[in-house]
C-alpha cells in the first residue's frame, strides 16, 4: 500500500471510494469533498489517497477550522472500500495525515466520529480540554488530538469550514 498526496487525476476515484464506504449512490461525503476542494480551507498538502497496485482504495483530507479566532484543523471525511476496511488502510491514512499536520506545526485535530475507533490515534472528547462544538447536538462525538504544537490556551468554541454546514 502506498500513502500519498491525492492529485488532480484522483477525483473520480476518490468519489467511488467515499460513494461505496458510506453506501450510498450520492452520500453527503462525495458532495463535501467536492465543495471542500473549491474553498480557501482546502488544504492540498493534508488530502491523502491510499494507493493498492495503482488503485485509489482510501481517502482522507484535513481542512482549515477554527477555534474561536485560532486556526485548527477539521479531519473528515475518511473513506475506505468496504473488501479492505479492517484491513489497516484507514489506520495508515489517519497515522499520515496526523503526522503531516503535525510536521506543518499545527496544533490540533478535531472531527466528529466513532467513540470506539478515534482514541486509538490520540483523540479525547473535546470538552475534556476546554473546546466545544458550535452546534451542541455534536457534543457526544465531538474529539480533538493535540499535537506538539498544542497549547493549553486553546480554547473556546470549534467551527468547521462553510462546507460542512450545507450537507
Amino acid at each position: 500500500m502506498l500513502i500519498r498526496r491525492e492529485n488532480a487525476g484522483d477525483v473520480d476515484a476518490v468519489a467511488e471510494v467515499h460513494r461505496q464506504a458510506f453506501d450510498a449512490d450520492a452520500p453527503v461525503e462525495v458532495g463535501l469533498v467536492t465543495r471542500l476542494r473549491s474553498s480557501d480551507d482546502w488544504i492540498p498538502q493534508l488530502a491523502l489517497v491510499a494507493e493498492i497496485d495503482g488503485t485509489v482504495v482510501g481517502h482522507v483530507c484535513l481542512t482549515r477550522a477554527a477555534v474561536d479566532a485560532t486556526d485548527v484543523l477539521a479531519l473528515g471525511p475518511i473513506g475506505v472500500l468496504p473488501g479492505l476496511q479492517r484491513d489497516g488502510v484507514g489506520s495508515a491514512l489517519m497515522h499520515a495525515v496526523l503526522g503531516g499536520a503535525d510536521a506543518r506545526d499545527e496544533p490540533l485535530v478535531a472531527l466528529l466520529g466513532h467513540l470506539d475507533y478515534y482514541p486509538r490515534f490520540g483523540f479525547v472528547s473535546g470538552t475534556s480540554v476546554g473546546i466545544e462544538p458550535d452546534q451542541p447536538s455534536w457534543s457526544s462525538h465531538f474529539q480533538v488530538r493535540r499535537l506538539a504544537c498544542w497549547d493549553p490556551s486553546i480554547t473556546g468554541t470549534f467551527r468547521y469550514a462553510a462546507p460542512f454546514y450545507d450537507l
